[in-house]
């Protein structure tokens, strides 16, 4: 469970960090292209003595890495295509609820897991798509303008690219790290292909004029990519902790980044919450009771034996 913690944790630093950024004048958008290269820093630097990093083209998995990689770019753009034009509510419940998808691959698909799920552990995980819906729900102005066709189809770009990301996240810890000295090769291998998307999109940018580099951008990227590489290298070992079990993993990572951003909402920033989202938040923690039952129902057995 400490690895799941630790990333929980690191993600809710992310947030925090984005949540930072619009105060200190930090360009989002420089800031995550750039936390990448970071991001593969902080990699290199967790390799054990004597082992290096490089790439073999020759493997079908650091073909399918790098694509992954670039995939994270994509799912970036389209959250903020999709927050923009139609609003954070909407582009929020896609992103939580992607975990529907990562869920049923890994119960149906991949057939993984050490545990073998039941009535108790199924009512956990609906009620855990209940508890992200509510919990993350929030009020909007109306939004002026009509919003076309397209627009509307953007929040499932978001929710199929997030499933998609989480699910092939897990697929390559089950098929291709089966060690834990090959995890920090292939997330390396993960994030060169989230730096070479990046790059390619700032320099486009850059040539069009819609970005100017400036100095606190690389700030925010340096506080931003160290927690964002520890925390995907964590959430790949919690998976690789529980053989692959992202039926088991998934859901309570989402609900943790969930409940942990709203307890640091409400102390740093007084953030309010709606009736509707203290329901959510409820629903949360019986939805982890529920889909861990087994693993707590252990943990007291241990502590009552002498």
């Amino acid at each position: 469970m400490l690895f799941l913690l630790l990333s929980v944790l690191l993600s809710v630093l992310l947030l925090l960090n984005f949540r930072l950024f619009p105060r200190f004048g930090v360009n989002t958008f420089q800031a995550i292209v750039f936390n990448y290269p970071v991001c593969f820093l902080t990699g290199l630097a967790l390799l054990p003595a004597g082992q290096s990093f490089s790439i073999d083209f020759g493997q079908t998995w650091t073909w399918l890495a790098l694509a992954l990689g670039v995939g994270f770019i994509i799912t970036f753009m389209l959250s903020g295509a999709s927050t923009q034009r139609m609003g954070i509510t909407a582009t929020s419940l896609a992103n939580n609820m992607s975990l529907v998808i990562p869920v049923t691959f890994s119960l149906f698909v991949f057939g993984t897991g050490g545990k073998a799920f039941d009535l108790l552990n199924y009512s956990g995980l609906i009620l855990a798509l209940v508890a992200v819906g509510l919990s993350t729900f929030k009020k909007e102005e109306a939004r002026s303008g009509r919003v076309s066709g397209p627009d509307l189809l953007l929040p499932l770009a978001v929710f199929a690219m997030y499933g998609i990301t989480n699910t092939m996240i897990n697929y390559m810890n089950i098929r291709y790290i089966q060690s834990g000295d090959r995890t920090l090769v292939v997330t390396l291998t993960m994030v060169l292909g989230a730096i070479s998307a990046g790059l390619l999109l700032l320099l486009i940018r850059l040539i069009q004029g819609k970005e100017k580099l400036e100095g606190r951008n690389l700030i925010g990227a340096l506080t931003l990519g160290v927690p964002n590489f520890l925390s995907f290298y964590t959430l790949i070992l919690a998976l690789s902790q529980f053989g692959g079990n992202g039926a088991f993993v998934y859901p309570l990572y989402n609900i943790g980044v969930i409940l942990c951003s709203a307890l640091v909402a409400r102390i740093w920033f007084r953030e309010q919450l709606l009736p509707i989202n203290k329901v959510g938040l409820v629903l949360a923690l019986l939805a982890i009771g529920l889909i861990s039952w087994q693993e707590l129902a252990g943990l007291f057995q241990d502590s009552g034996q002498p």
